[in-house]
């Protein structure tokens, strides 16, 4: 069995935590600019970001271990699931999404990372390539689309829900998902406390669903109606 600690609950590769990393604010010590007195802080910089990187086939380890030997922050969720063995409940952990790895980093630093990665890539297919944002285009060239993001924010909750150790977190599909009146909400009880999605029906259980871009969609266990209160928009 893995250990999920090595995937969940903070993103590795610099020894340091981002602000997503541990749901607390953080900032790294970076030195001042001697001849200056200015510090490197203040400084116009690349700003940080999550990316969505697609994995290709079975390789979701491998891509994980290549982007910490750059020093960098990433994060593979995983899923902590039941099964029968020889009679006994067994709790066995898995990749929850094997195709997508989120890495925390500049874009400059990302360019570097899948350039460096085709370069040592053993056969045809890349290890690691961009996952796109169909839902927007490029301002520079409106034909493409560009890589895609996610917010502090929405990382910062979806690394809350997926670092609990609970085998009923599942991943579902639109096609599955029977919302419930589509209320917004935030948890306010139990394991989930401070998880906030949309209520929805699932498997005969009313659930909260966490989507974290479009056809990423996580689920909690059950959630009773007490440990629910409507999100304020």
């Amino acid at each position: 069995m893995a250990d999920a600690s090595l995937y969940n609950g903070q993103p590795t590769g610099t020894g340091s935590s981002c602000p997503s990393a541990r749901l607390i604010s953080c900032t790294p010590s970076i030195p001042c600019d001697v001849r200056n007195g200015v510090s490197v802080e203040n400084a116009l910089i690349e700003k940080r970001q999550w990316f969505v990187l697609r994995v290709s086939y079975g390789r979701i380890i491998k891509a994980k271990s290549f982007v910490e030997a750059k020093n960098l922050e990433c994060y593979v969720p995983m899923r902590h699931k039941q099964i029968m063995k020889h009679g006994k409940k067994l709790i066995i952990t898995e990749p929850l999404l094997p195709s997508f790895l989120f890495v925390y980093a500049t874009r400059s630093q990302i360019g570097v990372l899948l350039c460096d990665c085709s370069n040592n890539t053993t056969d045809k297919k890349a290890l690691l390539s961009f996952y796109y944002d169909h839902t927007s285009f490029r301002e520079d060239a409106p034909e493409k689309n560009p890589p895609l993001t996610v917010s502090d924010s929405a990382m910062d909750n979806f690394i809350r829900l997926t670092s609990i150790k609970n085998p009923h977190i599942i991943p579902i599909t639109s096609e599955n998902i029977k919302y419930k009146l589509d209320d917004e909400v935030v948890i306010t009880g139990g394991e989930f406390v401070g998880v906030h999605g949309r209520v929805a029906r699932i498997a005969g259980q009313q659930r909260v669903v966490v989507e974290l871009f479009d056809g990423c969609l996580v689920a909690t266990a059950y959630i009773p109606k007490d440990m629910m209160s409507l999100l304020e928009m």
